[in-house]
């Protein structure tokens, strides 16, 4: 099977290609542009989906659903975030097809059904969701508004790659108000603890907390929070955001609250949002030349089992030992699914589950069955080993939280690796060249700078990392005084 695959040090793009489509996760489409998850990859998205809502209502979130569709001139309302998403937008201008007279069979869009206002198809919802806020929110007694809706968005990129950078794609977008700026800070920097603690702790990725230049901000956002990931070949992969919008688009909007002594204000705004991109930094964080790496927590199944038999004699006493260890696996909420179907060879089911990423794969013949033992195999190190079938629902249960730990601390050990320190201009474009990775250095300040380092090396700030020491020095390109070192990387 791993013939099949590129390998990462002969064409890295194209080894993750082959990852996403020969590992069943996504399908390209009719539509440019656009993906097909298919039901392995949906069924992951939906594991990371689950876990991300529990986590959310668990402080306080609530969701909601608002249209797909934003009048023009409500989009605009908010004049930094309309001109930032300005080029990426897709319109509606029509709402009517007809028979084409001069093509029989064919349809052309009906010029007498134009829309007196062009919809924008959502490239995010704060211009919709501040629009309906209006309405919600009087009092102080209506606040904190805190709502999560999970959807998807349009976004015309030209430059496509599945999962990573698609025209549409799938995502949750929180949309808080709040009565003070403290509040909306601190909800700001809670949703980006939330967002690094599902990084770590569940998809076994590293991430550095911080917080984007003015240049990398989001548009309409006075301060961009962002958790930054570092994939397998040195780029930096931006894993989540979550924005404080100061009143920004409740003034846009005239969203007014009455507070405690009867005096009208701006509700304060923060919104944060993740999408399938996980999908993409999760398999460039783990996988390898064999195929997927999936981490047990969020993996669609954590065990196959495959039997081993020559002839359908042989093939019940397995079927019913292999359903007693079903049984007991899935009383521990372990998912697993027992493959017995006899198309295949258990060679080419061997291959295929370690192209999908499977975390154990467990194996049974009748000899194993006298001995009592089964064959398992973890997908993380390749190892292979004999267990005991008494006690393997416990020992399997153990053996996935190992692999969850061990995925987790070869990522981190790998990201640590690759954070170089820099002084001198040489020695970061050299570094960017030949190390890749995360490039410490120290910055002016200015947007002018900032822009310049991007054009001559393609490197960008990934963040102002939080609680970030403060250091005199010198910036890298202009030699000026800087008072703390940033995060430089390329990235996707």
């Amino acid at each position: 099977m791993s013939k099949e695959l590129t390998s990462r040090a002969e064409d890295y793009s194209q080894w993750y290609n082959d990852l996403v489509i020969k590992g069943g996760l996504a399908d390209y489409s009719a539509v440019r542009g656009c993906m097909v998850i298919k039901p392995y990859g949906f069924a992951l998205w939906e594991n990371m989906r689950d876990q991300l809502d529990k986590m959310f209502k668990d402080t306080g979130h609530q969701n909601a659903y608002f249209p797909l569709f934003v009048p023009k001139s409500l989009f605009e309302a908010e004049e930094k975030n309309a001109e930032g998403f300005a080029k990426e937008c897709a319109i509606v201008t029509h709402y009517r097809l007809k028979n084409d007279p001069d093509k029989p069979g064919k349809l052309m869009v009906d010029p007498e059904a134009k829309l007196e206002e062009e919809l924008i198809i959502r490239p995010t919802s704060e211009a919709i969701i501040w629009n309906t806020y209006k309405g919600w929110i009087q009092s102080y007694r209506d606040l904190p508004l805190l709502i999560n809706q999970w959807a998807n968005v349009v976004r015309w990129e030209m430059r496509t790659r599945l999962f990573l950078r698609t025209a549409e794609f799938l995502w949750q977008e929180g949309h808080t108000a709040h009565a003070t700026k403290e509040e909306a800070i601190e909800e700001t920097k809670k949703m980006l603890d939330v967002y690094a603690e599902f990084a770590e702790e569940w998809m076994a990725v590293p991430v550095i907390k911080g917080v984007k230049t003015a240049n990398e901000r989001f548009a309409g956002a006075e301060d961009t929070y962002c958790i930054e990931a570092l994939m397998q070949d040195g780029k930096a992969l931006q894993a989540g955001t979550s924005h404080f919008l100061g009143q920004n688009f409740a003034k846009a909007f005239d969203v007014k609250f009455s507070d405690k002594n009867n005096v009208l204000d701006y509700v304060w705004a923060t919104s944060w949002g993740v999408s399938t991109r996980l999908i993409g930094a999760l398999i460039m964080a783990h996988s390898d030349d064999q195929g997927l790496i999936m981490p047990p927590k969020i993996a669609p199944l954590q065990v196959v089992i495959v039997p081993i038999y020559k002839g359908e004699e042989s093939k019940a006493p397995i079927d019913a030992k292999a359903n007693e260890i079903i049984a007991s696996l899935k009383a521990l909420g372990i998912r697993v699914k027992y493959d017995n179907s006899d198309n295949r060879r258990p060679g080419w089911k061997f291959a295929q589950y370690e192209l999908q990423g499977v975390p154990i794969r467990l194996a049974m013949g009748l000899r194993d069955m006298e001995n009592q033992v089964v064959e398992l195999a973890r997908r993380d190190t390749k190892e292979k080993t004999s267990m005991p079938m008494e006690g393997l629902a416990a020992a399997v249960a153990k053996l996935l939280e190992e692999i969850q730990q061990n995925m987790f601390n070869k990522a981190l050990a790998f990201r640590d690796e690759n954070i170089r320190t820099v002084d001198n201009w040489d020695d970061f474009v050299k570094t960017l060249d030949e190390k890749t990775g995360f490039v410490s250095a120290h910055w002016d300040g200015t947007p002018e700078t900032e822009e310049k380092i991007k054009e001559q090396t393609k490197a960008t700030i990934r963040c102002i990392p939080l609680n970030n020491k403060q250091e005199e020095g010198k910036c890298v390109l202009t030699g000026n005084p800087s008072t703390q070192r940033v995060l430089f990387a390329r990235a996707y």
